[in-house]
This record gives structure tokens, C-alpha cells and sequence, in this order.
């Protein structure tokens, strides 16, 4: 837990031994860790050099700690100013990277990246990096990632990134995929399948997209698109992909089950409880603990589901549906 300020294992084994026992000397020390005496020696150097550890006299063999408030404190001061100059030192380079590209504007809306392992590791990133949704088409041929090589979506899932997946059937038939769809909809994603899906794409948070573009010689290669008109236009084949997909969900037992007709679930039918006593998007996105693009985006698709062109009219297309108890009241 130390290492961020600097720390090697053995360094906080020792500062921590030495905080319960208020002090010890080298051996004492390196019997309690069950270290030899050579590596407690050098990590009760290490602690001197960072002012975590001292002998009251030169001539002791007994190690004192610092107080932890007073000497954590300056090393975590310290470590700051470090990443504070890093940041600095990678706005600059931007920048540089900025100016000096012949076509700036471009360089900014589109990265390429070449290389499958370059590729698999922006495509982790992008996953690391999601605040709110990650949007995927998946094809039946894998550019770069495998279906069991995704080491972060576990993570992404657990700190709120909600995720909707769309496969064609050809997929289904990837090693590792069915297990993986298994844990996908096992940990509430929202999958679809449809027969052919146009193009590989993962998206997050509407603002970044990555789509494949082919090989570049021997290598697998692909395009890192931001913010952009462009990005609009792969989000928007998204949707239509995704409205016309067929939900998959889990049985009791365990088996996929397709072809069951789309409804809103128990966040949708919250949010559509909500918007229907006058809340606002702002309001029912703190209400439910949800960002305000995803209380959008799961409106539009309750729109889109019950073929509703405008909110008042999404009121009495639920009622009419069954999604809502009694008719909305007029305001």
C-alpha cells in the first residue's frame, strides 16, 4: 500500500513492525519478519534515507519510528509534486505533439493505432477509462482481443459502467464466448444479438470510439476516433443496430434465452416513474445515482421502444403498455 510513495515491500514490512513495537533493534527485527539480517539492514537504510526511520544514538542498534502523521505526510507532499510535474511535462508534450503535426485539426478527432497488441491495449483503455457506458458491436472474427482476454471489464462493471453489447450469431460460436456472455448478463449488461452486425466499434462515453481498419501490412490496425461529427455518426449506427436487436437474457437454469420481446427493466420503469411526476433528467440522474447522459440515453430508448415521438406522448404510450399503473396526469 506504501508503494506510491516510494516504498519497496520489504521498507513497509519493516516501518510497520517498527510502528507496533514502538522500536527495535536489527536482528529483533529481522527474526520477527522472518527476513535475513543483510535485506532488514538495507530496507532500515532505505527507511533513514526517507527520514521513516532513526537511531537516537549513533552509536544504538535499536530503530525508532518517525511518527507516521508527520513523515507519511511530507512523502505524500513530495510524491504530488512529482505527479503534479508529470502532469505538466504531458499537457507540454501535447501540445508539442499538436503543433507539430501537419494536420493539427485531424490529429486531434483521430488516432491510428497499428499492431494487435497496441490495439488490444487501447481497447483496455477505453474500458478503464469509461465513467458512465461502454456501447459494443462485436463481429464473428476478433481483430486483436479475444472474448476470454478482457482483464478489466470486471473492474469497469463494478465501479458503475453500464455496458451494452450487441453480437452477431456468428460470435456465439468464439471459444470463450458463451461463458463470457454467461458473466455478462450474469452481472446485469444488456446484450443483444442480431444476425450481422455492420462494423467491430466499442464506444465510451459517447465522447471516444474505436472501430477497425484493416491490416497495415501484417498487422491489425485501428482507429481511435474523438468527440466528433464522426463519432455522432458511429453512435448513431449504434442505436439503429441496437433497436433492432434481439435481447438475450439468462434462464433459471442457467441457458441463454433469445427472441424474448424488449421491455423496460427496473431502472427504466424508475426513471419513467420519475420523469412522469415532473422531474427533471438532472433530477432523476441524483435521485437514482445515474449520470445525466445515461437518464437521457434510457429515455430516448424508451421512446424509441414504444415508437413515441415526444415525452407526453411516452406517458401515454406506458399506460397503454402496461408499464405504468394509471394514465399520466395532465400538468
Amino acid at each position: 500500500m506504501l508503494g506510491a510513495i516510494g516504498l519497496d515491500d520489504t521498507q513497509e514490512a519493516a516501518y510497520r513492525a517498527l510502528v507496533r513495537l514502538g522500536g527495535a533493534d536489527q536482528g529483533g527485527l529481522a527474526r520477527r519478519l522472518g527476513l535475513g539480517e543483510g535485506a532488514v539492514a538495507a530496507a532500515l537504510r532505505g527507511l533513514e534515507e526517507q527520514g521513516l526511520a532513526a537511531r537516537p544514538r549513533a552509536a544504538s542498534e535499536r530503530w525508532v519510528p518517525a511518527p507516521p502523521g508527520v513523515a507519511l505526510g511530507a512523502l505524500l507532499t513530495r510524491q504530488r509534486q512529482v505527479l503534479d510535474g508529470a502532469e505538466r511535462a504531458a499537457a507540454l508534450l501535447a501540445e508539442v505533439y499538436r503543433s507539430e503535426a501537419a494536420e493539427p485539426a485531424v490529429h486531434d478527432l483521430v488516432e491510428v493505432v497499428t499492431g494487435a497488441s497496441a490495439v488490444a491495449h487501447r481497447f483496455l483503455q477505453l474500458q478503464m477509462g469509461a465513467a458512465e457506458e461502454l456501447c459494443v458491436l462485436v463481429t464473428g472474427a476478433p481483430v486483436a482481443v479475444a472474448p476470454t482476454e478482457n482483464p478489466v471489464e470486471d473492474a469497469a462493471v463494478a465501479r458503475g459502467v453500464a455496458y451494452r453489447v450487441v453480437l452477431e450469431r456468428e460470435a456465439l460460436a468464439l471459444p470463450g464466448q458463451l461463458t463470457e456472455l454467461t458473466l455478462g448478463l450474469g452481472r446485469r449488461q444488456e446484450v443483444r444479438l442480431t444476425e450481422k452486425v455492420p462494423t467491430k466499434l466499442v464506444v465510451a462515453d459517447r465522447a471516444l470510439a474505436m472501430v477497425p481498419l484493416g491490416e497495415r501490412g501484417s498487422e491489425p490496425s485501428a482507429l481511435v476516433i474523438h468527440a466528433s461529427g464522426a463519432l455522432d455518426l458511429l453512435m448513431d449506427v449504434f442505436e439503429r443496430v441496437w433497436r433492432n436487436a434481439l435481447p438475450l437474457r439468462l434462464g433459471r437454469g442457467g441457458e441463454l434465452i433469445e427472441n424474448e420481446p424488449a421491455g423496460p427493466d427496473a431502472t427504466d420503469l424508475r426513471i419513467l416513474a420519475l420523469l412522469l411526476v415532473g422531474m427533471t433528467d438532472a433530477s432523476i440522474g441524483k435521485q437514482l445515482r445515474l449520470g445525466l447522459r445515461t437518464v437521457k440515453r434510457r429515455v430516448r430508448g424508451l421512446m424509441d421502444l414504444a415508437g413515441a415521438s415526444t415525452r407526453i406522448q411516452l406517458g401515454w404510450c406506458a399506460y397503454e403498455r402496461g408499464w405504468i399503473a394509471g394514465p399520466p396526469v395532465a400538468r
